[in-house]
């Protein structure tokens, strides 16, 4: 990663910006890679054997307008990128991170902190101006999270390493923690860390936005069994557990679509998905967000719904029923 251009008389280097190339999904003329690699065309046609001896599946073309290109393999080769190409990727998966899709949010945390990881110094610190300059990571309640937050909590909880942060309770009172990071958990509207609190000897859901100074101590641990099943069921169990302690609601929405299509639509924190049919399921659940993002979130599910409470949840759907019909008409005209 970070391979440079011009003049190379370092087989290995050169070899790896001829990997870089190759992976372009394009065919390459022997000579316009010969001109890139500043290279003769026979030194070409001896780097490309190298690379089939070290497993790269590249196939030649004959002829005057024939090259070469990487076909698929049975394994997927390391991922030769070059500065500008790697400094764009760990750029889009911090955008990727703060996403409301369910999965992607946290497949970016995993992915962003394996290339920051591997980064050079001077390719880290373009992404994390850039970063800075351009995006920051909101939760629902306008809180922000920054980037490295997260990827220095994915980093140590992948590495199995103890984590020292500072934590402000919903109250504002601070504290120091210590502990064992298990899994990082999205819900869509936030980041929560499930570890075990080495403190307080028990398991602990911490929210992300409300964590600082986050820094991995380069201890290691055995990772322990986390009681009742996943990361995710675990946060669910907490989230409600918290909500019964402060103001909150029923909600009860019937969908007019497959369960596995309404699923993937809709954050687990509002609640529990039950197929009522076919072509029908049912969510029955406890909610503290506002009404007016729960009424947006159900429009994202794109489908038919019948809101059967609470009232000022079905007032809400009713008025943005009336000013999309306006904005269609408005539109029209």
């Amino acid at each position: 990663m970070g391979t440079s251009t011009g003049t190379s008389t370092d087989t290995p280097a050169r070899l790896l910006q001829l990997l870089s190339l190759l992976q372009t999904p394009r065919e390459w003329p022997g000579g316009e890679l010969a001109e890139r690699l500043n290279v003769s065309r026979r030194t070409v046609r001896r780097d490309v054997d190298r690379l089939r001896e070290l497993g790269y599946p590249v196939q030649a073309t004959q002829g005057a307008s024939g090259g070469y290109r990487l076909v698929a393999g049975k394994a997927m080769p390391p991922l030769v990128l070059d500065d500008e190409e790697a400094v764009a990727i760990a750029v889009g998966l911090r955008a990727g991170a703060g996403h409301a899709v369910d999965g992607v949010e946290e497949a970016s945390v995993r992915a962003l902190a394996k290339l920051e990881q591997v980064l050079p110094s001077r390719l880290r610190h373009r992404v994390s101006a850039l970063g800075a300059a351009t995006m920051s990571l909101a939760v629902g309640d306008g809180a922000r999270i920054a980037p490295e937050t997260l990827t220095v909590m994915a980093s140590a909880t992948t590495a199995h390493e103890q984590l020292r942060f500072a934590y402000e309770a919903k109250d504002g009172t601070p504290s120091r923690r210590l502990a064992e990071p298990h899994r990082l958990v999205s819900t869509g509207r936030r980041w929560y860390l499930v570890a075990f609190d080495l403190e307080r000897q028990d398991w602990r859901t911490f929210r992300v936005d409300r964590v600082s100074e986050p820094f991995a101590t380069g201890v290691r641990f055995a990772p322990r069994m986390l009681p009742g099943g996943s990361a995710e069921a675990y946060v669910r169990r907490s989230v409600l557990a918290r909500r019964q302690e402060s103001a909150a609601y029923e909600v009860d929405v019937e969908f007019r679509a497959p369960l596995d299509r309404v699923g993937g639509r809709l954050p687990a924190s509002l609640g529990e998905l039950v197929a009522t049919g076919a072509d029908r399921c049912r969510l029955r659940g406890t909610a503290t967000e506002p009404v007016e993002w729960v009424a947006a979130r159900l429009l994202w599910v794109e489908c038919d719904f019948t809101v059967h409470g609470p009232r000022d949840l079905i007032l809400r759907v009713r008025d943005l029923g009336r000013r999309l019909t306006a904005a269609a008409g408005a539109g029209d005209a």
